[in-house]
């Protein structure tokens, strides 16, 4: 692929990301309406958006497995179209029922408009000496979807003074991620890919391949502890800081604490458009998986300082600022690590399998933090199971041996005579 081709694709996975996940990040904002619309308790929406987080990691090894042999662009573009679908029966919800429903169309239809397949397009499609900051720059696109989209939508939701109006709007922007994927047509290299080392590989061979080694089992198991920082602060900081009554006047400008919430999510994902690239830009420096271990720490002391520190608008904007420049650099630096070892022939697929384990992560960081709030009225325990998790990541990583697989050759089969 050309450079200017190259860069084609980078720039429009990093809009697919941009939309996909500043959508839906954008779901904590509506966590309290909506509950309190339909007259439950928060766990019931906080079940549902991880019940979706759930399902786009258990369903990422098949929509990976669809774009390693179909190509990422229709597997891509069919996933945004389910997505689009959940967004529009989310919008038109009166009842529990549709809200899981809802939710479940957008996790399903996620699993293939997603880091996997986005960054599997762009480890194939990029030169070897670019790929760290291609995948860094495309990764970025979650990040600046939560600093445009998750304010954007609070501020809706501020000037409609209702939820649903808001919803719409993110639907019609969620249109978009239809097209997109005709940047990102990667069937030339997969072919390519399967004439080099590795192409005869059947995706039985590679699923055992990759559980025989367990360096990959402590990437799944790690990347765990990411998805239940995520879904927890992402779905649950905003109502955290709403509960909290902090709020913002500052030259004139004047948040409520619930703007003050949507502009802490953005403040995240600001900051880590720099963390992405640098963090990923340092995995051609340095191993990524002791970079890894590193940034797991930092999240738990990001945490730790949160919690002791007294809350106010400048602890929750610090606290958004130092963890977004943590916050997804563990995507490319874990991505290119499987790509890495493991090569190019089945990536996405692999990639999926460790997605899921992020998901995992994700359901309970999700659930877990409106289950334990309707059981104990606050977050507390969830901050503390935060920290803790993050102390077990950084020493699951370090062990993790970083070198290429070696296949021995086949042997040749005997001919008849």
């Amino acid at each position: 692929m050309t450079q200017r081709s190259y860069w084609t694709a980078v720039w429009c996975g990093f809009l697919v990301l941009t939309i996909g996940l500043g959508v839906r990040q954008s779901f904590g904002i509506f966590l309290k309406p909506i509950s309190a619309e339909l007259h439950v308790g928060r766990e019931l929406f906080s079940f549902g958006t991880a019940l979706s987080m759930l399902l786009m990691g258990a369903i990422a090894p098949f929509s990976g497995r669809l774009a390693d042999r179909f190509g990422s662009a229709p597997t891509i573009a069919g996933g945004g179209a389910i997505y689009v679908l959940g967004m529009i029966v989310t919008a038109t919800m009166h009842d529990g029922f549709m809200l899981i429903l809802g939710n479940v169309l957008v996790g399903i239809g996620l699993s293939a408009a997603t880091f996997g397949p986005v960054l599997g397009v762009i480890l194939r499609v990029a030169p070897p000496a670019k790929q760290a900051l291609a995948v860094g720059i495309c990764s970025a696109g979650g990040s600046f979807g939560q600093f445009f989209i998750v304010p954007l939508a609070a501020v809706l939701q501020n000037y409609f003074g209702d939820w649903r109006p808001t919803m719409w709007a993110l639907t019609i922007l969620a249109l978009i991620m239809i097209v997109l994927p005709l940047g990102l047509n990667d069937r030339k290299e997969i072919a390519a890919s399967k004439r080099g080392s590795g192409g005869n590989q059947t995706t039985g061979a590679a699923l055992s391949e990759a559980f025989a080694q367990r360096s990959f089992v402590l990437l799944v198991v790690g990347y765990f502890v990411c998805g239940f920082h995520v879904a927890f602060v992402g779905g649950h900081l905003p109502a955290y800081i709403s509960d909290k009554g902090i709020g913002l006047s500052l030259f004139g400008i004047d948040l409520s604490p619930a703007e003050l919430g949507g502009w802490a999510i953005g403040m995240v994902g600001l900051f880590n458009i720099a963390g992405a690239i640098l963090w990923s830009s340092m995995g051609n420096k340095f191993k990524r998986k002791n970079l890894l271990s590193t940034l797991y720490l930092l999240r738990s002391l990001v945490f730790l300082g949160f919690v002791i520190a007294p809350l106010s608008a400048a602890s929750v904007l610090i606290f958004a600022a130092a963890l977004g420049f943590l916050w997804l650099g563990t995507v490319p630096l874990t991505t290119s690590l499987v790509g890495y070892i493991f090569g190019p022939v089945h990536v996405t697929m692999l990639n999926g399998i460790v997605f899921f384990g992020h998901q995992v992560g994700s359901f309970f960081g999700g659930w877990g933090g409106g289950r334990l709030f309707d059981l104990q009225g606050n977050y507390d325990m969830m901050w503390w199971i935060s920290i803790a998790l993050g102390l077990v990541s950084a020493a699951l990583h370090y062990p993790i041996v970083e070198e290429r697989l070696i296949r021995p050759a086949a042997f040749p089969q005997p001919q008849p005579a």
